[in-house]
């Protein structure tokens, strides 16, 4: 499944029509989630009844595609399953018990409800809201795609205008030339991440570089009356402001995933709790600013875009094992150099990118014997205990 998405181009009162789409969208998702909670045991096949008779008891609410309708229950069907998946597998902390949605930014259809041009550069919406035709802008074609393959359109209001995403039900392959590397991925705060073999990528800190402007733009939301249409502007220019801090670190963790999956043929990165991590409220801002959340996910995507093998490690220990002979050397968050008694001297996220890389391997399936060299089947031999030594000879010269 893939998502192509286009910006739509449509006059005032069509956005006016999408925003009433929206907040029905909401209304129906918020109704069968309250029906499941006064009537507890109920089936799932009877969140999709409820739509029905909704839009008989609601006429506006009848406005909207009976798919959509549906769609917008799936939301609360989603909330509720992921609640329920989390109690039996006990998960710590809060469970995520289903809330009602107060500001939802988007509505989805299914195959009904909307249609395409002949030449599929407008999008038309066919439903009781009659929102009309909107032409579509973006760089991507949907002619390659026939139009059984789009299987939901999704209509998503931010900042700067309103969004169509086509999902479209097909799989995507690309080739790749094997490299007969491999590396093990360490990320951090002073640098993006720090790779085995000692490289790293800065950390382009996209939220920090932006918060002068921010406060400024935050100050003079606060300075305008409540209910103003100056107001109302200034709202609307801090939101575009955080929409594009939001889209500069999606394209950064794109790009720098990316590039790391196409270089090497084995990859293995940290599986951090990013959500208890931010708990530290000294370097929480830090840790969201980062995204390596976001930076996993793609590296896991473009994984099996391009058949190539990407393994989530435990992070624990990775800092404080030593990568040349193994024994455990203590050590700070403030202590940037690992020094260990069998005499390997080099950086502390160095050290982490190697212990990864060996624990994604081992994961992996891939034996190491004694003497330090990994067999990896498809790539010939790499011989840790060699990069483990030009690592150590590279720092201390």
């Amino acid at each position: 499944m893939i998502t192509l998405e286009f910006k739509l181009k449509g006059k005032a009162e069509q956005y006016r029509i999408i925003d009433e789409m929206i907040r029905t969208a909401q209304f129906v998702r918020n109704k069968t989630l309250k029906y499941w909670i006064d009537n507890q045991g109920v089936k799932l096949v009877d969140l999709y009844k409820q739509c029905a008779i909704l839009a008989k008891q609601f006429e506006w609410a009848g406005k909207l595609n009976s798919m959509a309708r549906q769609a917008s229950a799936e939301r609360a069907i989603f909330a509720i399953q992921r609640f329920f998946a989390n109690c039996q597998a006990k998960k710590t902390g809060k469970k995520g018990y289903p809330q009602f949605k107060k500001h939802t930014r988007s509505v989805e259809y299914k195959t009904s409800g909307w249609l395409l041009s002949t030449d599929k550069k407008c999008l038309t919406f066919k439903d009781g809201f009659a929102a009309g035709k909107f032409k579509l802008i973006g760089s991507r074609d949907l002619h390659f795609y026939a139009p059984d393959e789009i299987k939901r359109v999704r209509v998503v209001r931010r900042a700067d205008g309103y969004y169509a995403q086509f999902c479209i039900n097909v799989e995507r392959k690309e080739e790749s030339i094997p490299t007969g590397k491999a590396m093990g991925i360490d990320v951090g705060l002073n640098h993006f991440y720090t790779d085995s073999d000692g490289e790293t990528v800065p950390n382009p800190r996209y939220l920090r570089k932006s918060e002068k402007a921010l406060k400024r733009l935050q100050k003079r939301v606060s300075r305008k009356k409540k209910g103003s249409g100056n107001r109302k502007k200034a709202i609307d220019k801090l939101g575009r402001k955080h929409l594009k801090v939001n889209r500069q670190r999606k394209d950064f963790a794109i790009k720098t995933a990316l590039c790391a999956v196409k270089s090497n043929d084995f990859v293995a990165y940290e599986e951090l709790q990013v959500r208890n991590m931010v708990k530290n409220h000294k370097l929480a801002k830090s840790i969201s600013d980062a995204a390596w959340g976001q930076f996993a996910q793609w590296l896991e995507y473009f994984g099996k875009v391009y058949g190539k093998t990407v393994i989530a490690v435990a992070p624990q220990y990775t800092s404080q094992d030593c990568s040349a002979c193994g024994n455990s050397v203590k050590k700070t968050l403030s202590t940037r150099t690992h020094i260990c008694g069998c005499g390997a001297v080099l950086d502390r996220d160095h050290n982490a990118g190697i212990n990864i890389l060996v624990k994604g391997l081992k994961q992996a399936g891939i034996n190491l014997n004694t003497v330090g060299h990994t067999e990896i089947n498809a790539w010939g031999q790499i011989d840790l205990y060699s990069l483990v030594a030009a690592s150590t000879s590279k720092l201390t010269d």
